[in-house]
């Protein structure tokens, strides 16, 4: 039988396929085994790919994470850390599950590491001290990991019953999921700019 001329491996292929797996069942859903089901071929067939799992998922994430922007950092300080902390969400957003594995920090990823460089780097040539600067560079991420990992707005019922005569500073909650995004991504402007001017 021919070889196909087109590879069924390729390591762009392997990870958006790795990305949708994890997209649709979370982080525990994603085996070496499903993989390959899923990319018509045996699982042995991936370790000429990927050594383990930990390396797809920092793979994965070195992907996602490209569209950091850090060129804020080349203005002052505070735009780095507006341009860096939306981008971040915005990336981190489109694939929610990924997040817990993106939460314990940077790993070996050389392009993670990179960023996370010169923002210190930035922070601390702006007069901050080492330490005040990971303390930034750590208050920012928790801002970005908990805006990307869940809607506060969509976890409300939309039965209006559920808070009528109970609470009454609630009485409209049951509005909220239906303008989730919006509220959510005003939330986390809001959480961000006071972070910023705070410092």
């Amino acid at each position: 039988m021919p070889r196909p001329s087109t590879p069924l491996l390729s390591p762009d292929r392997i990870r958006s396929v790795a990305l949708e797996i994890i997209d649709r069942d979370g982080l525990d859903g994603l085996s070496m085994r499903k993989l390959a089901a899923s990319l018509g071929v045996q699982a042995a067939s991936l370790y000429g790919h990927v050594r383990t799992k930990d390396q797809l998922l920092n793979d994965i994430a070195s992907s996602i994470l490209s569209s950091v922007d850090v060129s804020g950092f080349a203005v002052d300080w505070r735009e780095g850390l507006i341009r860096c902390a939306r981008s971040y969400r915005a990336a981190l957003s489109s694939h929610p599950n990924i997040v817990p594995f993106l939460a314990y920090g940077p790993a070996g990823r050389a392009e993670s590491l990179q960023r996370l460089d010169l923002l210190h780097g930035a922070l601390v040539d702006a007069g901050w001290s080492r330490r005040e600067a990971t303390m930034i560079a750590a208050g920012l991420m928790y801002i970005v990991f908990g805006s990307a990992l869940s809607s506060f707005s969509s976890g409300f019922s939309a039965d209006p019953a559920d808070y009528s005569g109970r609470y009454p500073h609630l009485d409209r909650a049951h509005l909220l999921p239906a303008v989730a995004h919006e509220l959510d991504r005003d939330s986390f402007e809001l959480a961000l700019a006071a972070f910023v001017r705070g410092l």
